[in-house]
């Protein structure tokens, strides 16, 4: 079958296994999903830090951060927000073929979405971390008055309010951050990870 666009694959003269060993770690993505508030960057942004501190070479590609770069022109509607995590998805499995560890922080309120990006980074490269917390406990914290400016039909289909947030049926893990303090929830994860031998 001829290519219409002339657009060829071409393979890297490092190898993905390389990187890994040269970095003396595994490569992989620890998705982060839940609600606005629930405690995903916070998260993310901790455990980051305590891999640093092992020279586990890691990134957090955060939602906010990459809507104001590369998703910058997409809207929050539900084809759009697919769009946004498909992206996402592909820039992640970029930074796994260079051996790093990559923390994403997205909603990624649909399950097909997240079904999407499994199947793009694979899925032995692949850990959902559903972020559990009670919507209530969400709008309490309102970290970014989101969630106020919602309710007064200012920020049109915002998750949890007037669009769906789908909760993940089988996450490899989940957290509760109503319930767990940030250091705790960091320990779990490093446990897990060192569990199942990728740091």
């Amino acid at each position: 079958m001829s290519n219409p666009h002339n657009i060829i694959w071409h393979d890297s003269s490092i190898s993905k296994e390389a990187r890994r060993k040269q970095n003396n770690h595994s490569s992989f993505v620890l998705w982060f999903t839940g609600l606005s508030g629930s405690g995903k960057s916070t998260v993310a942004n901790a455990l980051a830090q305590k891999l640093y501190d092992q020279n586990i070479r890691n990134y957090v590609l955060d939602g906010d951060n990459i809507r104001n770069g590369l998703n910058r022109d997409l809207s929050f509607s539900d084809e759009d927000r697919s769009e946004n995590i498909r992206r996402i998805s592909e820039v992640s499995k970029l930074f796994v073929d260079n051996g790093t560890v990559v923390l994403t922080a997205f909603i990624s309120p649909f399950i097909q979405d997240r079904e999407m990006a499994k199947r793009i980074v694979s899925e032995e490269e692949f850990i959902e971390i559903f972020v559990s917390c009670p919507i209530e406990e969400c709008e309490k914290r309102d970290p970014k008055g989101l969630y106020s400016k919602a309710r007064k039909g200012e920020i049109p289909d915002f998750t949890g309010i007037d669009s769906p947030y789908e909760e993940p049926i089988s996450p490899d893990f989940t957290i509760y951050t109503n319930e767990q303090s940030v250091s705790e929830i960091v320990e779990s994860i490093l446990n897990l990870l060192e569990k199942r031998k990728l740091i």
